[in-house]
């Protein structure tokens, strides 16, 4: 976070008013969805990956749809659901609740398009974990909870960072499920990517894109290097552990 904080930083602090603003709700929303989308996409990760049950398939469909949806197709849904007169915002309204157009609208329609890559992510990652070693270890003793939690989680972790640091970047960047679902309202939900199409559309706006092009392009740059360096020293680490615990 350091090295991030160190180079998004200084070009942030160059901006002022509804360019800072923007800036900030996309990072703010970013790391949110990051943090929200992590404990279930693990946990139907291992599902995915470890168990069989009826509708597996359905399941792991109904997950990746929003890879392949149109991003506006996924905001209309989620308007269609928990806009005002929704299917579940209606009765939420009624309790003085309300989820469309608000920023709340801009963190579900960036963990709506970026689950799919972190339970991608981290499903192949415990795939690719030796059942052989979690085998031995419900051979010693260990049950299935503290087996995932000791071994298989632990050799996946690689993956499931990388995931992560994926799941940031894609909420980052999500313009089109938001833009239907939680629309471009300047200081609420105008994040970054919705600020560049409306300086789009202003004239004399072409300094003020490139310059959003530019920390948008840098940003989400820095969170793939991350994402790679991350994984790399992990499995570096697990090298070392596995070559020390040979006898």
């Amino acid at each position: 976070m350091s090295a991030l904080a160190a180079i998004a930083i200084p070009p942030a602090a160059l901006l002022t008013g509804a360019e800072g603003s923007a800036l900030f709700l996309s990072a703010a929303t970013a790391f949110i969805v990051a943090l929200l989308c992590l404990p279930p996409g693990v946990a139907l990760a291992w599902l995915l990956a470890r168990r069989e049950f009826p509708g597996k398939t359905l399941l792991d469909t109904a997950l990746h749809l929003p890879l392949v949806l149109p991003p506006v197709v996924v905001g209309y849904f989620l308007l269609w659901l928990l806009g005002r007169r929704g299917w579940l915002g209606s009765p939420l309204a009624e309790l003085g609740i309300e989820i469309a157009f608000t920023p709340a609208a801009v963190v579900l329609s960036g963990a709506a398009m970026a689950f799919p890559l972190l339970v991608r992510s981290a499903r192949l990652a415990i795939e690719a974990v030796d059942p052989g070693l979690e085998q031995a270890a419900r051979t010693l003793g260990a049950g299935r909870w503290r087996t995932a939690w000791r071994v298989t989680l632990p050799l996946a972790a690689p993956g499931i960072a990388a995931g992560t640091i994926l799941c940031f970047a894609r909420a980052l960047g999500e313009f089109g499920a938001t833009i239907v679902f939680a629309g471009n309202i300047e200081g609420s939900t105008r994040t970054l990517p919705l600020l560049i199409f409306t300086e789009l559309q202003m004239p004399g706006g072409d300094a003020r894109v490139a310059r959003l092009v530019a920390i948008s392009v840098g940003v989400s740059f820095l969170a793939l290097a991350l994402s790679e360096r991350g994984a790399r020293r992990m499995r570096a680490r697990l090298r070392q552990e596995r070559a020390g615990s040979r006898p």
